[in-house]
């Protein structure tokens, strides 16, 4: 299960990175990529949740760090979807606060 969702917080990774210099460049996200990166990170969340739960050595801070992250997502799409500036130094946060959370994941892992 953690496999998976560390191929899915990856995926989501290589689609935030692409969602990223759009927003460093000024320019309108490609709401496509949108609607998967948010989705997907969602979907692997969700799944790194129910392990957290289900399991007394688990990923804590990793998990705690992807909250943070979706918090600053949420906030990030609900102000590109009205059309709002997306604040540069925000999206960069929440791209640094998820990436830590899937090393720390990785890392998790591994030991």
């Amino acid at each position: 299960m953690l496999t998976a969702i560390i191929i899915l917080f990856s995926l989501a990774a290589i689609f935030g990175l692409t969602l990223l210099t759009f927003v460093l460049r000024g320019k309108e996200t490609p709401k496509g990529i949108v609607f998967l990166h948010g989705p997907i990170a969602a979907t692997a969340l969700i799944l790194l949740i129910i392990y957290v739960v289900n399991n007394t050595v688990s990923p804590v801070p990793s998990m705690v760090l992807f909250i943070i992250a979706a918090i600053g997502g949420v906030i990030l799409v609900i102000r590109d979807f009205t059309r709002k500036s997306v604040p540069k130094s925000l999206a960069v946060v929440h791209g640094l606060i998820a990436v830590t959370g899937l090393i720390l994941l990785i890392m998790f892992v591994l030991k």
